[in-house]
Protein backbone atom coordinates (compact mmCIF):
# COMPACT_ATOMS: atom_id res chain seq x y z
CA UNK A 1 0.00 0.00 0.00
CA UNK A 2 0.92 3.75 -0.43
CA UNK A 3 1.30 6.04 1.99
CA UNK A 4 -0.32 9.33 1.77
CA UNK A 5 1.72 12.07 2.65
CA UNK A 6 0.03 15.19 3.81
CA UNK A 7 2.35 18.23 2.82
CA UNK A 8 1.73 21.81 4.49
CA UNK A 9 0.64 22.82 1.25
CA UNK A 10 -2.24 20.55 1.64
CA UNK A 11 -3.09 21.44 5.45
CA UNK A 12 -3.84 25.37 4.51
CA UNK A 13 -5.97 24.72 1.64
CA UNK A 14 -7.89 22.19 3.81
CA UNK A 15 -8.23 24.90 6.47
CA UNK A 16 -9.46 27.06 3.72
CA UNK A 17 -12.23 24.71 2.69
CA UNK A 18 -13.05 24.16 6.38
CA UNK A 19 -13.27 28.20 6.48
CA UNK A 20 -15.35 28.29 3.04
CA UNK A 21 -18.60 29.43 3.58
CA UNK A 22 -20.44 27.30 1.09
CA UNK A 23 -18.64 24.16 2.06
CA UNK A 24 -19.01 24.92 5.72
CA UNK A 25 -23.26 24.96 4.61
CA UNK A 26 -22.92 22.08 2.87
CA UNK A 27 -21.40 20.46 6.13
CA UNK A 28 -23.84 21.52 8.16
CA UNK A 29 -27.30 21.65 6.08
CA UNK A 30 -26.39 18.60 4.17
CA UNK A 31 -29.26 19.93 1.64
CA UNK A 32 -30.01 23.08 -0.50
CA UNK A 33 -27.95 24.50 -3.55
CA UNK A 34 -24.66 24.59 -1.58
CA UNK A 35 -24.94 21.19 -0.88
CA UNK A 36 -25.31 19.99 -4.13
CA UNK A 37 -22.80 22.59 -5.74
CA UNK A 38 -19.83 21.46 -3.31
CA UNK A 39 -21.17 17.87 -3.94
CA UNK A 40 -20.58 18.09 -7.53
CA UNK A 41 -17.66 20.55 -8.18
CA UNK A 42 -15.42 18.89 -4.99
CA UNK A 43 -14.19 15.66 -7.48
CA UNK A 44 -11.00 17.09 -8.75
CA UNK A 45 -12.03 20.52 -9.32
CA UNK A 46 -11.64 22.28 -6.78
CA UNK A 47 -8.27 21.59 -4.71
CA UNK A 48 -9.38 22.66 -1.14
CA UNK A 49 -12.20 20.03 -1.55
CA UNK A 50 -9.76 17.64 -2.68
CA UNK A 51 -6.93 18.67 0.37
CA UNK A 52 -9.67 18.60 2.90
CA UNK A 53 -10.40 14.51 1.69
CA UNK A 54 -7.47 13.89 1.95
CA UNK A 55 -6.41 15.48 5.37
CA UNK A 56 -9.46 14.40 7.09
CA UNK A 57 -10.67 11.57 5.50
CA UNK A 58 -14.16 12.55 4.29
CA UNK A 59 -15.85 14.48 1.16
CA UNK A 60 -16.05 17.90 2.04
CA UNK A 61 -19.74 17.91 1.68
CA UNK A 62 -20.02 15.17 4.32
CA UNK A 63 -20.73 15.71 7.98
CA UNK A 64 -18.28 16.25 10.59
CA UNK A 65 -18.60 13.24 13.36
CA UNK A 66 -19.81 14.48 16.75
CA UNK A 67 -17.99 11.77 18.48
Amino acid sequence: MSEITITEKDQKLAETCANCPVCRRARNKQKGVAYWFVKNIENGRCPACTAYEKVNGRKAHEPIPLN
